[in-house]
Formats: C-alpha cells, structure tokens, sequence
C-alpha cells in the first residue's frame, strides 16, 4: 500500500535508538523526509546514516539536544522546513515507590512525557491545519490502560498528555482540516530499555535475563516480545493519508496481553 506521505517532513523525537527508531526507519521507507532528535550525539549520527542507507530519496537531519528542553525544541523545529508530522517520544521516568519521589521527580516526568509533547503540538498543529494535512503520533505507554505499580511517574504523566490529547484531537478546526493526533501505546517490547531493566531484575533474582525474559513472554498471548520495526510501521499507518479519518484514539500494541474488552 502506498501510504501517500512520499515528500512530507516528519520530526520524531528520541529517534536515536528504541521505537523511535523504527518510526524514523517506517517513515523514510515511506518517503519521508525526517528530522530525528535524540539527546545522544554519537547514537544519533549512527542512526542517521542508517536512514539515509535506507532510502537514498529522501533527506534526514540529526538535530542533538534534549526535547524537554526549550532550547531542544527549538533547535529541532528551526531544522525542520515544516512539519507534516510528529511522533513525540521520550524515555519513561524511573520506576519507584511515590514515597521516594519529590516535586523535582514529578516535574522532570512532567516536563518530559506530558509538557514537551503539549509545547510540540502547539508549535505544529496550526500550521498544519493551514497546509490542510497533518499527523501527530504521541508515543505512550501501555501503562496507559494498565497501570504498573512501580510506574507511577509514568503513569500519572502519560495519563495527562492522554486526557489533553482526547479534547484536542476533537477540536473541529484540526479535524475538519485533515489533522490527526493519536497514542500509540507499547506493550513489551525488545528495547535497550527493556533489555536494561530485564539485566537490572536478573541481577536481584539470581536468574538470567533469558530466563526472565521467556517467563515474560508467556504472558504474553503473542508468546514473545514487540519489535520496534513492526511499532514503526503501525506509527507509519497512522501517519498515512489513508489514516484521515481516524483521531483521538489509543491503539494499544501489546501482543494481546491488556485482558480488557475496551
């Protein structure tokens, strides 16, 4: 299927390595033009190459810097000739008990996983209302729906941005100009992340990260683990002409595990 966005510009944020990644890759397959943004100067110039690698047609800019910052996201949309769509992403805050957490805790989970997306869409989503076109893909979490215990940064900031993103997607004035915001929410998924906490937990079991990783995946009832390729190319659908009519959803990639029926 040709997803109709050939010659579009896209930035996607924390692309350096993780889902990121796999929507920069998705969407260079695409034929479109990205600008990818990671706070990682070295892991992102190696990312860069590999785009480029992939799709000779395209142009693919490596802005360094941190998006939770005004600074970063400057930097990262003064890059971008104009940006037909956006795939806010950025690293989950650390696990913990809320007992252990202080303002600074909070506002940093804030800052990064409901603050910066909310700044993006507002510098975006006008503009692309104006050209007529325009897709915003927030990455979540499945957490969203589910929350973990230990994840309660994760999980109070998310569930703003989520509750923003429902009254916004709505506004007539996007949706009636071919303008799309949704979640994308992973499940578990083969990550540098997921690899760190999985070597984190083998560590304080005494088993190995094989082993807690196959005891995981049987929770699963897609019995293993989310690639980034296949999250990339979901976020390329939603992306997709094809994909107009469809806003203020969260779409779930979990391999079957959220038992619920909504």
């Amino acid at each position: 299927m040709d997803l109709g966005i050939a010659g579009k510009w896209a930035l996607v944020c924390a692309a350096s390595k993780g889902l990121g990644k796999g929507c920069a890759q998705a969407l260079v397959g695409e034929g479109v033009n990205v600008v990818v943004t990671a706070r990682g100067a070295e892991a992102l110039e190696a990312t860069a190459r590999e785009l480029r690698g992939l799709n000779a047609a395209v142009k693919v800019i490596a802005v360094a810097g941190d998006i939770s910052t005004t600074e970063g996201r400057t930097a990262a949309l003064a890059a971008c000739p104009q940006v037909d769509i956006l795939v806010n992403n950025a690293g989950g805050p650390p696990p913990g008990d809320f007992r252990d957490w202080d303002r600074a805790a909070w506002i940093a989970a804030i800052d990064a996983n409901m603050l910066t997306p909310i700044e993006l869409m507002k510098a975006t989503v006008d503009a692309m209302a104006e050209r007529g076109f325009g897709r915003v893909v927030n990455i979540t979490s499945g957490a969203v729906k589910a929350p973990l215990e230990n994840l309660g940064l994760s999980n109070g900031a998310r569930s703003g941005l989520t509750g923003f993103v429902a009254g916004l997607a709505r506004q007539s004035r996007l949706a009636a100009r071919n303008v799309t915001i949704n979640n994308l929410l992973p499940g578990f998924f083969d990550t540098d992340r997921v690899r760190t906490a999985m070597q984190t937990a083998a560590e304080r079991s005494g088993k190995s990260v094989a082993e807690l990783t196959a005891a995981r995946a049987k929770t699963i009832p897609a019995q293993r683990l989310g690639i980034a390729g296949e999250f990339g190319e979901v976020c390329a659908f939603l992306c997709s002409a094809q994909a107009g009519y469809l806003t203020g959803q969260n779409i779930l990639l979990d391999g079957g595990a959220y038992p619920g029926t909504f």
